[in-house]
């Protein structure tokens, strides 16, 4: 058994993660249920090692025994890239490697809302990709980034942790630069992207205070900015951003983020009827009475806006969820297990 089979049959079965624990069969995420792979023996800690340093240069073993924590992305030539983590638990080795797809879907393939093509529309401000670990926050990215590759003339760069799509530049540049081996960090590459002559920026990742003020600094100088945050509803998302900063900040956050943001796009995966799954999402507009609520530190507030203005792109992730049991595309259920507010489907 090696590594490179393991991942093969990933591919196969269509999973999404691949998980090896000691002491347990190699374990593939499946439509979001985790099911060990068949006819496979469980893992001793010597065979588990020399799955995961087969696919480790000498320098990352050394990193990954160093730090206890190593993060790399993995391709098989012709058949898919992962995203893999690998940690100690117990002292024994653990992976996890998320499946990116070779090919990167379209913005229709996903399902995207037209609101979220006029963002991309935009040449500068923020827009966030938030939910959950696991809802399919890089593959929205990755179908953002390429519509802008191939509808428009840009300096794309990118900032990823590690590189999971590869880019093929189509009407754009695309740079794709990697945590530790491209940039020592997200908020030291910010500082200096502006010197690379950028027209579309992509954070993978908002995880500290200096990369999220670098952002929206970005976002304000003229540059349309792309990135994810893990929260799970717009007004979550505003209320981390500002939360982050020391209050003698805040409202200067405030004020910036009602003037850079252009959109909040809220997702998750939802169980679909006949297998697989469907995105349910919540979208965020910032129109002028979002951006008073923002700078008012009225942010309670926002959720009444988003549910009264499906006229301006904007939609909550009751209505929507309850919009896909109403299509026959999840179960009552399952709408209900996800919602808000229930209660409004009885």
């Amino acid at each position: 058994m090696s590594i490179d089979e393991l991942f093969t049959i990933a591919v196969e079965e269509k999973a999404s993660d691949l998980h090896l624990v000691v002491g347990m069969p190699p374990i593939l995420r499946i439509d979001g249920n985790l099911k060990p792979m068949e006819g496979r023996e469980v893992l001793s800690g010597k065979v588990a090692e020399e799955l995961v340093y087969s696919i480790l240069t000498p320098a990352q073993k050394a990193l990954y025994i160093k730090d206890r924590e190593l993060d790399l992305s993995y391709e098989l030539k012709n058949l898919s890239r992962f995203r893999v983590n690998l940690h100690w638990e117990k002292d024994n080795v653990g992976m996890v490697a998320r499946v990116i797809s070779k090919k990167i879907p379209t913005m229709k393939d996903i399902q995207m809302p037209e609101i979220v093509f006029d963002f991309l529309g935009m040449d500068q401000g923020l827009v966030i990709i938030t939910g959950p670990t696991g809802c399919g926050k890089s593959t929205t990215l990755a179908a953002m980034v390429d519509h802008i590759n191939t509808n428009k003339s840009k300096n794309i760069i990118t900032l990823e942790d590690p590189i999971e799509f590869v880019f093929k530049p189509k009407k754009s540049i695309v740079k794709q630069r990697q945590l530790t081996t491209d940039m020592l960090s997200f908020d030291n590459a910010l500082i200096h992207v502006l010197r690379q002559d950028p027209n579309v920026i992509m954070v993978g990742e908002m995880r500290d205070i200096d990369t999220i003020a670098a952002t929206i600094t970005l976002a304000e100088t003229g540059h349309l900015v792309l990135a994810t945050l893990h929260t799970h509803n717009a007004a979550q998302t505003i209320d981390r951003i500002i939360d982050i900063f020391p209050p003698y900040q805040q409202q200067q956050i405030r004020l910036q983020l009602s003037i850079t943001l252009k959109g909040i796009v809220s997702q998750r995966l939802i169980p679909k009827i006949g297998g697989g799954r469907i995105a349910a999402r919540e979208i965020l507009v910032n129109t002028a009475a979002i951006a008073n609520l923002i700078r008012e530190n009225k942010i309670a507030q926002i959720r009444t806006v988003l549910q009264t203005s499906a006229s301006e792109g904007m939609v909550t992730m009751d209505q929507t969820l309850a919009d896909l049991f109403k299509s026959s595309l999840i179960t009552k259920e399952t709408a209900q297990a996800h919602m808000l507010n229930p209660e409004m489907l009885d």
